[in-house]
């Protein structure tokens, strides 16, 4: 009851104090710093429909400032956030008349005739903090296209959700792919600014390319603020719940359980035709734009629903949430089926997998993983740019 009573009065201290006198701002509605530092550019854009500055989307009030806009490069979603999970993004044409490349398509990266005439591209998405959300692969390969082509990057930084910890496992090289890219951990704690300060930094774009970056952080912005997106962030994280379950139930990804994608509650609870008995019933359906073949579409699933778990108990966590994990694998039986090939591409490591089928629990999971997320945290220090 103290911890519960204790982070109420946070989040009461965050709504009365922090919300009326030092408002979270983000880089995007820093306007002031960033708008004279285009002036005369020819510019790209990297944006969705969470690159908004108020009421406004960053394409309107870049157009109402006159500047030359020249290309809007586009991430898994699409511009309009209505592509499904995985979904090839094949937008063509144009957004107020500016050309339109998609980098969820046919190509994951501005190819050099993308580039051409460009001066500086303005990278603003929204990230929610867990190294699977492609946010941060379509940023890498944008940092890789900028350093080629002599092209700067300006990235207009956003809160993370999930900023307040790291956990999980860290990337082996062997399991590099476009949902991890980076030997970082499966919830790393930073927002896409400080990882783009880390992967100039480390080295990570490869032949000693360097990107010409500068970052526009956030104003009253800590690790530990609360912060309510002002926009889902994709289809099927439809509210801050999701949001924050994110990071615990994405690895049911690479599982045969469904985590209620085509339902009206995606990533909000857990479930299997083979959970009979559990007090949530839910039957997967596909949701054009959403949800286009969700797993287990049409199958009565049983399950846990976790929308009522309290905001307080996650961040009281603070870590990924291995008990419905190892619930559900435990329910489903020791049958090797219960894992799928992408679960291993997934986590970054196949360690995970191969400690829950030995039946490690969860401190020993734990445990394994504490080396790394030692040394990432001393590794990261000097790409911060926000109080941990």
């Amino acid at each position: 009851m103290i911890r519960k009573y204790g982070f109420l009065v946070f989040v009461l201290f965050q709504v009365l104090v922090v919300g009326c006198y030092a408002q979270v701002r983000t880089g995007s509605e820093r306007t002031e710093t960033y708008l004279p530092l285009l002036q005369g550019e020819r510019v790209g854009l990297v944006v969705n429909h969470t690159s908004i500055v108020g009421d406004r989307h960053l394409v309107d009030v870049f157009r109402e400032e006159g500047l030359a806009l020249h290309r809007i490069f586009t991430p898994e979603h699409g511009f309009h956030g209505r592509f499904a999970d995985g979904a090839t993004v094949d937008e063509q044409g144009s957004v107020a008349d500016i050309p339109v490349v998609s980098l969820y398509g046919e190509k994951r990266k501005p190819a050099p005739e993308d580039m051409e005439g460009v001066d500086v591209v303005v990278f603003d998405l929204q990230d929610v903090g867990v190294r699977c959300y492609t946010y941060l692969s379509t940023l890498h390969y944008v940092m890789e296209a900028c350093a080629e082509n002599g092209v700067k990057l300006l990235i207009l930084d956003r809160p993370n959700p999930n900023g307040y910890f790291v956990d999980g496992p860290v990337l082996e090289p062997a399991f590099r792919s476009f949902v991890g890219m980076h030997p970082i951990p499966f919830v790393h704690g930073m927002t896409l600014g400080e990882l783009a300060r880390m992967i100039n930094g480390e080295g990570w774009l490869g032949d000693g390319l360097q990107c010409n970056l500068t970052v526009i952080p956030c104003k009253n912005y800590t690790h530990r603020t609360f912060y309510e997106l002002p926009a889902p962030p994709s289809p099927n994280l439809p509210n801050m719940k999701a949001v924050y379950l994110y990071p615990s139930l994405v690895l049911f990804e690479g599982t045969v359980v469904s985590v209620g994608r085509g339902t009206d509650f995606p990533f909000q609870v857990f479930g299997h035709p083979a959970f009979e008995g559990y007090p949530l019933e839910f039957t997967p359906v596909a949701v054009p734009g959403v949800s286009d073949h969700p797993p287990l579409q049409g199958e009565t699933c049983f399950g846990v629903d976790l929308r009522e778990v309290p905001y307080e108990f996650l961040h009281d966590q603070a870590c990924i949430i291995l008990d419905w994990l190892l619930a559900a694998r435990e329910e489903y039986g020791n049958d090797t089926t219960f894992f799928t090939p992408y679960f291993d591409r997934l986590a970054g490591t196949a360690e995970l997998r191969e400690m829950i089928m030995e039946g490690k629990d969860k401190y020993q999971i734990r445990y394994a993983w504490k080396k790394n997320l030692d040394a990432f945290r001393e590794q990261r220090k000097p790409y911060l740019l926000y109080p941990e």
